[in-house]
């Protein structure tokens, strides 16, 4: 059936059809309509099948790419989503928020006139006619054995572990702080990237599938560390990373500026039909407000597409670099630009300018503004990435009612939270561990996702997730195996 690809000389690339501007800042739901079955075929059947896939090469979990596209511009769908889950435990979702146009697509090696592949769009396709079709089944596994395992976290390296383990029959159970499962997949990304039932459906799954969920669990407090190492044979702590990086300068206590993550957290818990008493008050909500947004990555443009949907007077991301060296996706640039956002590119903070509230409400001490100045770019660093510097003389002052910082996160304190202090961390704060095993210093306890290389893409939480099953089972498998080990 090889006649069937190498249709990019003929078909131009198409995209699935986003919903209008002006209709989807109505609504917090998903912008990309889904390609019919002769679309997704269409577009499968561009791939090349070129001997070095770099699509496969450049995706965090050498996804087999070339495979599936083959088989969906076959028809044989089942057959493809077979390959797609082989090694990913979550393609439902990685179509919908991995950045294609960084990775798998940005890495196409079809000639820039012809555009690559639309692969994130068929992931997506194949996945979702996958839980129409009851293809997706729990990872119930064969036979039980008698190992267990607790896992710190319920994002997306935490769950990719727990699917892996249980797969093999080991007896899993998920503690998380939070009172839903997906970590920053259910709170920090919003509905119309990802809406909530594509994750919650694997939470349901995967509690049919025998593993335990401990959730609004406190690891230091609800339960110790040493409790739950002398409970399972082995721990791993995949909590990501949540602590806001921040920015000072004069104002910077006023009231009305809060971090990204709180603000998604708000946006997020309202949709999924929760109280939220800073959302209801205004704190933790954009509607009729001048929105001034702080950073130029994704979670920025979760935030100014958020505060467009919650009816924002008018909404500006404030960026110290230019566009082309913005580090979130263009493509969710494109979509903001188109739904109103607007952009001021080459503009540094320097500090907040306050005075009394209006009706934004919050009373003395209310911000009203950022003062920012005109950047130039410089010299490249010793990492090729252009300097910026102020402009002399370039100053001026944003107004602002809600200021979100969206400057990316670091890790939490994890030995002082878990009252643990023989986890170590590095000068990042991120835990170490051996690079082999996977293991922290503590015996038997393991460490993957954000929490080990910082804030990152969810594709690469799931990659951590699945390898540290493996070392946790090796590990386990070899103490069980050896007396001496076995006794210690």
């Amino acid at each position: 059936m090889a006649e069937r690809m190498l249709q990019f000389v003929r078909l131009s690339q198409q995209t699935p059809d986003k919903r209008q501007a002006t209709e989807r800042r109505a609504d917090f739901g998903e912008i990309y309509q889904r390609f019919s079955a002769e679309r997704a075929t269409e577009q499968a059947s561009r791939c090349s099948q070129c001997g070095v896939p770099f699509c496969s090469i450049h995706c965090p979990l050498n996804n087999n790419i070339p495979d599936w596209l083959k088989l969906t511009a076959e028809g044989r769908l089942e057959e493809a989503y077979e390959i797609a889950s082989a090694t990913n435990t979550f393609p439902e979702i990685c179509g919908r928020v991995c950045p294609q146009d960084r990775l798998c697509e940005g890495n196409c090696v079809i000639e820039k006139g012809f555009d690559s592949v639309t692969i994130g769009a068929v992931e997506k396709y194949i996945t979702d006619t996958a839980w129409e079709q009851g293809w997706v089944k729990p990872p119930k596994p064969r036979r039980e054995v008698d190992h267990s395992v607790g896992i710190i976290g319920a994002g997306p390296a935490g769950l990719a572990a727990a699917e892996r383990l249980r797969l093999r029959g080991w007896k899993v159970t998920v503690y998380d702080r939070y009172d839903r499962v997906g970590g920053l997949m259910i709170y920090g990304i919003p509905n119309f990237k990802l809406e909530k039932e594509v994750v919650l459906r694997r939470h349901a799954q995967y509690a049919e599938a025998g593993i335990e969920f401990v959730l609004n669990c406190r690891i230091g407090i609800d339960i110790s560390m040493a409790d739950l190492r002398a409970k399972h044979d082995a721990v791993l702590v995949a909590t990501g990373v949540y602590k806001a990086r921040d920015i000072g300068g004069p104002g910077s206590e006023l009231a009305g500026i809060v971090p990204a993550l709180d603000y998604l957290t708000a946006s997020n818990r309202e949709n999924l039909g929760d109280q939220v008493p800073e959302f209801i008050d205004g704190t933790l909500n954009a509607a009729g407000k001048k929105v001034v947004v702080i950073g130029g990555g994704d979670t920025a443009m979760d935030c100014v597409r958020t505060a467009i949907r919650q009816g924002a007077e008018a909404v500006t991301c404030l960026y110290r670099r230019d566009k082309a060296n913005m580090p979130g996706s263009m493509r969710e640039v494109s979509n903001a630009e188109e739904e109103g956002v607007v952009f001021s590119w080459l503009s540094a903070p320097e500090g907040f300018v306050g005075g009394e509230a209006g009706s934004a409400g919050g009373g003395e001490g209310q911000v009203t503004g950022v003062r920012a100045v005109k950047m130039h770019l410089g010299l490249p660093d010793a990492t090729g990435r252009q300097q910026v510097e102020p402009i002399p003389g370039s100053g001026f002052t944003e107004p602002a009612d809600l200021v979100i910082k969206a400057l990316g996160f670091d890790p939490e304190d994890l030995p002082s939270l878990f009252a643990e202090p023989g986890l170590t961390v590095s000068r990042w704060g991120t835990l170490t561990i051996d690079r082999r095993s996977m293991m922290t210093k503590l015996e038997g306890v393991f460490a993957a996702g954000d929490i080990v290389r910082g804030a990152s893409l969810v594709v690469w939480g799931i990659r951590d997730g699945r390898d540290a099953a493996d070392q946790i089972e090796a590990y386990v498998l070899a103490k069980k195996a050896t007396p001496s080990m076995a006794a210690e």
